[in-house]
């Protein structure tokens, strides 16, 4: 077998199975939707409408998200200050808010009854109104700068420092550097990200949902749901599923490729010493550019944390039931996102020759519309049992067939180390089956593992997708919930509730987190 590093075992054709179940799922779900259309009926003048918008916005939010974090990363790579370290982690607490209390603190900052419109009606300004266009790409840009930045970050950190110190033996000032070295690393490194970030900004449920869904302000997605919620039009559902994932497959695909272009090359991994940009002005200006981002990303949560204290307490018992669902459905979906990455991880790191078909078929998962995904599910399931009964049960699932891809980024390096590593002395052991498990790989990969886990709990708990279609009011999720208070405008309540399902998200992934880092 030359083109395995052992023979694949259980749990390596468990992982084979697994990655073959991803495309089979999605195909048939769409196969569903598809096949209980009606033919001969094209995309409407509305239709045409909502994918015109879903591309602009996308394009806006990815193009804003990545143009402001240039220089906010380029200004954590030269600086090093007191808090810096908390400061980048703090970068990834938008990735693992909940959409639902991401838009709850930017209404409270820039809503018609916000801090700024406050602010602005005292000067004798009219008021802002973040409904439209605007709102959708200033909730895209909140949620994905961070994650901008910190890819943008990573680039900085690929240029070997001794980069920088040959740049200042020859004298070459800021302008030179940008020129010879940040800029070819930001072709490399921008066009991913941006991609990405599109990705994401079309798929983009919740944030349409509250903050669009006007006749010009309509997404693929946000369509799909009215033409299942409302109109029961599984024709129309399958015509923009279809679109979508065009879109969202092709840009993917994209990514994927530009992301393998080759970089600076090695170095001795010194950490690099900046001597650009050491004149008050770019000081000045750097202060001003990380101070800004953090209070931009700063501010919506203290405002969900400042109102939803006083209501949280006041809380009707519909939503610490929903926050109970919400719990279980977190649970269940982590289980099986953390099972199925663990098998494809293992698939990945055993057999050599199939391991980049394996990592790309994560993929399709972020190509593929939630929302399809289940309706299809509820298709196949309605001759046999009535779908809200399912509601939760297809949650659990299409949370972590969405999760699935971020999983894998994190657990597939970590397998794959260890069995480079430690899988020639368990082989000569005679180390195979669940004792190499429970012996090799888990010891291995505890921190990973607990941080995968975090990480899916928290996607998982501030969803609000697949829920929004079919669950009846006794089986809510929090994040449901939440939008309906929203929806009647009691606004106390979907404060405290916000603060609820903000601190539930952040717990379960601190303690997943800290339960793969003791013992270690």
């Amino acid at each position: 077998m030359a083109d395995r590093t052992q023979p694949l075992g259980f749990a390596g054709w468990a992982g084979i199975a697994v990655t073959a179940a991803i495309p089979v799922l999605i195909g048939a779900t769409g196969l569903a939707v598809v096949l209980s259309a009606e033919g001969g009926r094209g995309l409407s003048a509305s239709d045409w409408a909502a994918i015109h918008f879903t591309i602009w916005q996308a394009i806006l939010s990815a193009l804003l998200s990545v143009g402001l974090a240039i220089p906010v990363a380029r200004a954590l790579a030269r600086r090093r200050f007191w808090g810096r370290e908390t400061l980048i982690t703090m970068l990834g607490a938008p990735f693992l808010l909940p959409v639902i209390v991401a838009v709850f603190g930017l209404l409270a900052i820039f809503g018609r009854g916000g801090i700024l419109n406050a602010g602005l009606v005292a000067l004798g300004a009219e008021p802002i109104s973040i409904f439209g266009l605007q709102g959708v790409v200033l909730a895209h840009v909140f949620l994905n700068l961070p994650l901008a930045t910190r890819l943008l970050l990573q680039g900085w950190h690929t240029i070997p420092s001794e980069r920088f110190r040959l740049a200042a033996s020859l004298n070459m000032g800021p302008g030179a550097i940008f020129r010879h070295l940040e800029i070819p690393m930001l072709v490399r490194a921008v066009p991913p990200a941006a991609l990405i970030i599109f990705v994401m900004c079309t798929t983009s449920f919740a944030v349409a949902l509250t903050l669009g869904g006007g006749p010009r302000a309509t997404t693929v997605e946000l369509a799909i749901y009215q033409a299942v919620r409302f109109d029961f039009d599984l024709t129309r559902a399958a015509m923009l599923s279809v679109v979508q994932l065009v879109i969202t497959g092709t840009l993917a695909l994209m990514a994927l490729k530009w992301a393998a272009t080759p970089g600076f090359g090695k170095g001795f991994d010194r950490p690099p010493e900046r001597w650009d940009g050491r004149d008050w002005l770019r000081v000045f200006l750097d202060v001003t550019l990380i101070a800004a981002a953090a209070a931009f990303l700063i501010a919506p949560m203290a405002a969900v944390f400042v109102r939803g204290l006083g209501g949280i307490a006041a809380l009707p018992d519909a939503v610490w039931m929903s926050a109970a669902w919400s719990l279980v459905v977190a649970t269940v979906s982590t289980s099986i996102v953390l099972s199925a990455a663990l098998v494809i991880a293992l698939a990945s790191a055993r057999f050599r020759s199939g391991a980049r078909w394996i990592e790309s078929t994560a993929l399709l998962a972020i190509a593929a519309s939630p929302l399809v995904v289940g309706t299809g599910l509820f298709i196949i399931v309605f001759p046999f049992v009535e779908p809200s009964r399912l509601a939760l049960p297809v949650t659990a699932l299409v949370n972590a067939l969405v999760t699935l891809p971020f999983v894998l980024r994190v657990l597939i390096p970590a397998v794959r180390d260890a069995e480079t590593a430690y899988g020639p002395l368990a082989d000569s052991l005679g180390l195979t089956g669940f004792a190499r498990l429970r012996v090799l790989i888990l010891p291995r990969i505890r921190r990973p593992l607990g941080f995968s886990a975090g990480l899916a709990a928290a996607l998982s708990m501030g969803d609000l997708g697949v829920v929004a279609l079919f669950a009846d009011p006794e089986t809510a999720t929090l994040p449901l919930q939440l939008y309906r208070l929203m929806g009647a405008y009691r606004m106390d309540e979907a404060a405290g509730a916000s603060l609820l399902l903000l601190g539930l998200s952040f717990l379960l992934f601190w303690a997943c987190d800290l339960g793969g880092r003791l013992g270690a």
